[in-house]
């Protein structure tokens, strides 16, 4: 019935939003702005009607949750990063009948997800700056999917990405893009130093270990990536357990999967972390 129209795994590093503001970073991640606004602009494109972003700023200790609330709205500053985002105003459509079709086929699948219609339950910011750069105009509706899971498995994270595919398209009348927000390598900069690494990696070995799983990406060679993936995401401090790229991957056929990552966004380094906006086609 619905289609999977566009997967990419994406940033949402809170210089973005400090990047539009006047002052000394003024435009400094221009870059990942625009890529935000062209993945956005090839799912108007596409078709899309509903964006679920797996994202890994909302942390949760057990079980997987859905945020699914049928209107989003309300001013937004960072409780980790107050300097960088403060006062952000948003607005957005949800779309309960997705979350909860999503949430009883991840539970099908025999991983227990639950699906929220909570006024008071806020989006967090890894969903809110990509949304503020993908859907100014709120063309689409939103669904937010907890992936900061700080006890979980990360088969299970796979297992409810290929349910929420199944869901989508056995069940959902319409046409859905799924986003992992989250980094790379995910070190951030030690205390004390963090504006001298506003524009770098942490070290030459989170550097490294990053550039040649973005050649295993573009290779489409992701049944070694998939195979590597827990002690990448151990070693190279994944953000959110990196518990997003296994969702996404999950929905994408796992180590099974042989699509090539288009870059979007070249990798870069923020407060020693590794950024990048990337689409993997979907097959």
């Amino acid at each position: 019935m619905g289609k999977l129209a566009l997967t990419a795994k994406i940033t949402h590093v809170p210089s973005m939003y400090l990047s539009e503001l006047d002052g000394p970073h003024k435009g400094c991640r221009q870059a990942a702005i625009d890529g935000h606004k062209e993945i956005g602009r090839r799912c108007r494109e596409l078709g899309v009607d509903t964006i679920v972003v797996f994202d890994t700023h909302w942390l949760v200790n057990s079980g997987y949750h859905i945020n699914c609330a049928p209107h989003f709205k309300g001013v937004y500053t960072s409780n980790e990063l107050p300097h960088f985002i403060k006062d952000m105003a948003y607005e957005y459509d949800g779309n309960p009948v997705l979350g909860k079709l999503l949430a009883d086929a991840s539970t099908a699948a025999g991983v227990r997800t639950r699906a929220h219609e909570i006024a008071s339950l806020e989006l967090e910011y890894g969903t809110l700056v990509p949304m503020r750069y993908m859907n100014a105009d709120r063309q689409f509706k939103v669904v937010s999917v907890a992936a900061l899971c700080t006890v979980h498995n990360m088969e299970d994270s796979a297992r409810i990405g290929a349910a929420m595919r199944r869901a989508v398209e056995e069940q959902y009348d319409g046409t859905v893009a799924f986003l992992a927000s989250g980094s790379l390598s995910h070190r951030f900069a030690q205390n004390g130093v963090a504006e001298d690494y506003l524009f770098k990696i942490w070290s030459p070995f989170l550097e490294t270990m990053d550039h040649a799983v973005i050649d295993m990406w573009k290779r489409g060679d992701w049944a070694t990536f998939c195979e590597m993936l827990p002690e990448y995401n151990a070693k190279c401090h994944g953000e959110g357990n990196m518990h997003d790229t296994a969702m996404l991957l999950g929905a994408l056929g796992w180590g099974q999967y042989r699509g090539q990552a288009e870059v979007v966004t070249p990798y870069f380094g923020s407060s020693g972390t590794g950024q990048i906006n990337a689409v993997l086609p979907v097959h």
